[in-house]
């Protein structure tokens, strides 16, 4: 992890993509930097600093930024490097993040984390003592302009259509029982899980809802990155991003869900997160609400939405019954796809749920698709 870019949304982690040393530093800690301009120097794995080194002018611009990044507001950034950390304590970003909204002096923090850094546990338990904690700033505000923005520019730019779909849950409710049944707390599987597992092989057998409009024409993804919707403490939302949902067994997309709405919440989130995902999914089934009709967040071009899992009358070998069902929801971009393409993602994951064996990896999936 290279720098921290705090945003009105989270604490995004801006990670290195190659091995490399940190040389020089060219931004000071907490300078307000335009996109595009040179962080810091990297010395590849056994590359030796030249002796002279030519300057670097301060607003230089990364040339692959400048290709692909247009210019956007300036962010805060905090650069994470040794040399920072010999004049500041070693903070983690969630803890530094927490420490600012609560208005808690970081010296006045007993630290516990490895090497003596203040973690967000610290943070918490100082806050929990403090006598007059200082006001909320306007941070949630701030959310609620960015969110608005980009839900302005989706209708405004984005010809939606949606559809919806009753689901039978009562296979997919048993087969996860059971499974879960064979294994301790800590590695059981939720409902939520398994949607989003659904949702993402039904993505790839349905590449028209799964992919960026940019430029005026459709970029199919090659994978199916899943933005997960979630609500913040504070208010307000984010979606950042499951990456390779289709191809992951249903544990380990578990364990990373769980791990990314921890993380969301803590203010802690990676940059290939927030930028990463493909298709969007929110579930609103924990608020009782019986279906969710979304806003495409661009530039994608689809959004699933699941309601609450239900009993309701419906029609089962014949006869009528009641059984437990769950509205999923289409919002898709008439640019890529009609109601044609759409109705067929949503008879997939229809027939994806009533197989459920093959989504929790119970049984070989190529024996089992519909």
């Amino acid at each position: 992890m290279l720098a921290v870019v705090d945003t009105s949304k989270a604490a995004v982690d801006i990670e290195a993509w190659v091995d490399g040393t940190v040389h020089r530093l060219l931004t000071e800690v907490g300078e307000k930097i335009p996109v595009g301009r040179v962080m810091a120097m990297l010395l590849a794995p056994g590359e030796v600093a030249p002796a002279a080194e030519a300057a670097v002018p301060a607003a230089a611009a990364v040339p692959a930024l400048q290709a692909q990044a247009a210019p956007k507001p300036a962010a805060a950034v905090s650069v994470a490097s040794a040399a920072s950390e010999t004049t500041r304590r070693r903070v983690t970003p969630a803890a530094r993040r927490l420490a600012a909204e609560r208005g808690i002096a970081l010296e006045t923090i007993a630290a516990t984390g490895p090497d003596g850094a203040v973690t967000l546990a610290d943070v918490e338990r100082a806050a929990a003592i403090a006598v007059s904690p200082a006001p909320r700033t306007d941070r949630a505000a701030e959310m609620r302009r960015a969110i608005a923005a980009a839900m302005a520019r989706s209708k405004r730019e984005i010809p939606h259509y949606h559809l919806s779909e009753t689901v039978p849950m009562r296979a997919a409710l048993e087969a996860l029982r059971a499974h879960n049944a064979a294994r301790p707390v800590t590695q059981r599987v939720l409902p939520a899980a398994l949607l989003l597992k659904a949702v993402a092989l039904a993505a790839r057998e349905v590449p028209e809802v799964n992919g960026l409009y940019v430029d005026g024409s459709f970029r199919p993804a090659a994978s199916v990155h899943l933005g997960v919707a979630i609500s913040l403490r504070g208010g307000g939302l984010v979606a950042p991003a499951l990456h390779d949902v289709a191809a992951k067994p249903i544990g380990l997309l578990m364990s990373e869900l769980a791990d990314l709405v921890r993380r969301a919440r803590a203010g802690s989130l990676r940059s290939s997160e927030m930028s990463d995902p493909t298709l969007t999914v929110t579930n609103l089934g924990d608020t009782g609400v019986d279906a969710v009709y979304g806003v495409i967040y661009p530039p994608q071009v689809a959004l699933v939405g699941f309601g609450r899992i239900a009993d309701r009358p419906g029609v089962e070998a014949g006869q009528l019954a009641v059984m437990p069902m769950v509205t999923a929801t289409l919002a898709a971009d008439h640019r890529v796809s009609d109601g044609l393409v759409g109705a067929r993602f949503l008879v997939r994951l229809r027939e994806r749920l009533q197989q459920p064996l093959a989504l929790l990896g119970d049984v070989d999936e190529r024996t089992t698709t519909v």
